[in-house]
């Protein structure tokens, strides 16, 4: 008896989820569902990108999976992507809820927050709050170029000898994004430091690798002690960290004079009626999305471009030789001088394109029943926009796969750039921090790459230009060569 009520139980479940499985009418074609597995089998769960480029060559450019029986689109190319992002931006500018990365933030940030009215005013207030601290300003700049002068007293340490600049150029990120949101700078082997980048790229490469799918298809693990559980702990820590800058600055601060993006928060609780989107519980992981979105990708990127610029001395050299020309016997760059630097932004561009640092953006999710294409997708539907198919997509660029700075380049050498190129994403949902990592890359760049040359060890063997996979990719750890300019420049 109990052997025929569990074989009942089992085809019950089958039969539910293969039932649960089936694709809507005028849904995106795609592979086969397994019942409970979805198409959780047709993916590398440790760097899915091949398999979607696969799938996406076989059922076309905008197609369906199932992670467990949740129906997910996928848009490949800057077209399809773009055509729903832009076009259709509010229909796909929803987050899907109820995933790992939700509840490990308690579904209380601004880059997981579902569209609507919390989203929408805490954006706002995000842009407002990195204006009136000088983003598109000097002051702005004068940050940047303080932090770089960090990084400058690293590398001459290093100067005849070789380094890694992976923890540097995170230190360096984080601090710059620190200045405006908690006021504050971190030396760089200060143990808070250490401890916020150690969280966030543990974090990051957790979010979008197999545990994260497992629990996201998997509801019954949930509560096991699996790895995924450390993303949990990883948020909870950093949660802890950012409510003691949070009670540090409500003992100091002085109301109506803000110093940084918490004192302007709270000034808006103190403004703000009891019904308010804002509310103090949600300021903690708010203050941590910004941060960890400001630390992540820009040093990311910049782990790339020095990856490229030490195996590439021929680049590196004609990027010297122009930002000489422009700067001439000026101490310092602004950011101003991109304008006149059309090589430079050439580089830094090509440096965005082959970091692809958020591969697959962050997932978004249909608002209401929509139409793409002829496909008709309903509400809530999970939308996953390929961003590397659009960064590598061949016929949108002059040289797809490798380095190549002429990719935004025109026939008089002039910058400019294709229509493929988002590394921000598009649309709504569009990195908000894109203002600010533009001016950090140039400034920090332009400076580093006028003072030092970089180079390849010679006994380093072959550059592995293969970045490890997760919510952002990062350069697997390389060591580079720092020598000095010269004379003008030592002084």
């Amino acid at each position: 008896m109990w052997g025929a009520l569990i074989l009942l139980s089992v085809l019950s479940c089958l039969l539910y989820f293969l039932f649960n499985t089936q694709r809507p009418d005028k849904f995106p074609p795609g592979p086969r569902p397994l019942p409970l597995f979805g198409n959780l089998l047709d993916l590398n769960l440790l760097n899915p990108l091949d398999d979607l480029q696969r799938l996406s060559d076989q059922y076309g450019r905008i197609f369906s999976l199932f992670i467990g029986s949740r129906p997910a689109v996928v848009l490949t190319g800057a077209e399809a992507i773009k055509e729903a992002l832009v076009n259709k931006g509010v229909d796909f500018a929803g987050r899907p809820q109820g995933l790992m990365v939700n509840h490990a933030s308690k579904d209380e940030g601004v880059i997981l927050a579902d569209y609507g009215p919390r989203w929408k005013e805490h954006r706002r207030f995000a842009l407002m709050t990195l204006r009136n601290f000088g983003l598109g300003k000097q002051s702005m700049e004068e940050r940047i170029l303080g932090e770089v002068s960090h990084v400058i007293a690293e590398l001459d340490s290093c100067v005849g000898g070789s380094m890694s600049p992976q923890t540097m150029f995170h230190s360096a990120s984080s601090n710059i994004i620190c200045a405006v949101l908690f006021g504050a700078r971190f030396e760089y082997d200060d143990e808070t430091l250490k401890t916020f980048i150690k969280l966030y790229t543990e974090s990051a490469k957790i979010a979008n690798g197999p545990w994260a799918m497992i629990y996201d298809t998997f509801p019954m693990v949930r509560s096991l002690p699996l790895p995924f559980q450390k993303a949990f702990n990883n948020v909870n820590t950093a949660r802890d960290m950012g409510w003691k800058m949070i009670n540090q600055h409500k003992k100091t601060r002085v109301p109506g004079q803000p110093r940084d993006l918490i004192d302007c928060y709270l000034d808006e609780l103190d403004e703000r009626e009891e019904e308010s989107t804002f509310k103090e519980d949600l300021l903690v992981m708010y203050m941590l999305d910004l941060h960890f979105a400001g630390t992540d990708t820009t040093s990311n990127t910049l782990l790339t471009a020095f990856l490229y610029l030490s195996t590439h001395p021929e680049i590196q050299e004609r990027c010297y030789q122009e930002i000489t020309e422009v700067l001439g016997g000026r101490d310092n760059a602004c950011f101003e001088d991109r304008h006149q630097m059309p090589y430079m932004q050439a580089v830094i561009h090509e440096c965005q394109r082959l970091a692809n640092t958020v591969p697959l953006s962050v997932f978004h999710c249909t608002t209401k029943d929509t139409e793409l294409r002829g496909y008709h997708i309903p509400k809530g539907t999970w939308i996953i926009p390929n961003l590397t198919s659009a960064l590598s997509e061949e016929g949108k660029w002059k040289n797809a796969r490798g380095f190549h700075p002429c990719n935004f380049l025109n026939e008089q050498g002039e910058f400019e750039k294709p229509e493929a190129f988002m590394p921000f994403s598009v649309g709504p949902r569009m990195c908000l921090g894109e203002g600010l990592a533009r001016m950090e890359l140039f400034l920090i760049m332009v400076t580093l790459l006028r003072r030092f040359k970089f180079g390849w060890l010679e006994d380093a063997g072959v550059p592995d230009y293969t970045p490890i996979y997760g919510v952002t990719l990062t350069p697997k750890p390389y060591r580079m060569t720092v020598s000095l300019r010269d004379a003008h420049t030592q002084a």
